[in-house]
């Protein structure tokens, strides 16, 4: 994938954004807060670059986009997408935020590809005036053609100083060996997996054992999909670094307004039932004091 194929599906706009051109299809950027538990209080540390289609100035699903395209265009897809949310992350978000953009480790088989696309990816950050360390790297473990060839994709990300993500972790056949042997920066659990961990005592005391063996290495672990107050409240009892869901903010197209995004929120603390503040549309909910851990009120 050449760079200038990737902008020539760039559309830049008045406002400081840029949109993509796929055939049918507008693709726009929408950026996701991620937050980190610090002392009581939610800060905003960063966001996850999604993609939005369009056709007809209609939304359509990322699945239904991504089904459509063909094996051979999705490098071409990959590097528009990121491109996309690379230009509208320098143009739209604060600066001393992170940005979370997802690679597809099965795209990147051959070292010269690899090397191509994170050439291009280079020129684009300095375009968009995005520091490197800013970038977090987000793989699926189980994308990858090899643990070999995945070794090696995520070695030259972390050699052109990007942090690493393994994502959805605990989806499918997730391995701690793999993990082991990536030594990633951070870890993503996957939302069903942490559900059905919390649904009870058990589940939950696992969860919490997991955290803290990360932590314990030096990798920071993200809840993703925390869509309730009582899920929230058991991130934070849990020990996890960082959430991202529904409840704190719902993804928001680029726009300049996410510049001054809140920057920090009052987190429930344990037992109590306050209601979550945060700079979103989305609506919020609260704590429930009354529960320990799962769905079930604790008599």
């Amino acid at each position: 994938m050449s760079r200038s194929i990737g902008l020539a599906h760039i559309i830049r706009h008045d406002d400081g954004t840029s949109s993509g051109v796929w055939g049918i299809y507008t693709l726009q950027s929408a950026f996701q807060p991620i937050f980190a538990f610090d002392g009581g209080k939610l800060s905003l540390v960063a966001f996850e670059g999604l993609i939005r289609p369009f056709r007809d100035g209609e939304p359509q699903s990322p699945m239904s986009f991504f089904g459509t395209c063909p094996a051979g265009d999705r490098l071409h897809i990959e590097a528009l997408t990121r491109t996309l949310h690379l230009l509208n992350a320098g143009g739209c978000l604060p600066q001393e935020a992170s940005i979370f953009v997802n690679f597809d480790p099965s795209v990147f088989t051959d070292r010269a590809i690899v090397d191509k696309a994170l050439r291009d990816m280079r020129l684009v950050l300095h375009e968009a005036g995005i520091d490197p360390r800013r970038i977090v790297c987000e793989v699926t473990e189980q994308k990858s053609a090899s643990q070999e060839t995945l070794n090696s994709f995520v070695e030259a990300l972390r050699a052109n100083g990007f942090r690493i993500a393994v994502d959805d972790y605990g989806a499918d056949e997730s391995d701690i060996n793999r993990i082991k042997e990536l030594r990633p920066d951070i870890v993503k659990f996957d939302a069903n997996w942490i559900t059905q961990l919390m649904e009870s005592g058990a589940g939950f005391a696992l969860l919490t054992t997991m955290v803290t063996s990360f932590e314990s290495q030096g990798i920071r672990t993200v809840f993703e999909g925390i869509e309730e107050g009582w899920q929230l409240e058991l991130a934070e009892k849990s020990g996890a670094s960082m959430v991202q869901g529904y409840v704190l903010a719902r993804p928001e197209l680029a726009s300049t307004s996410l510049r001054v995004f809140g920057k920090s929120v009052q987190a429930p603390a344990a037992g109590e039932g306050k209601t979550i503040a945060a700079a979103s549309p989305a609506p919020v909910a609260s704590a429930r004091p009354t529960k320990a851990f799962g769905r079930k009120v604790t008599p």
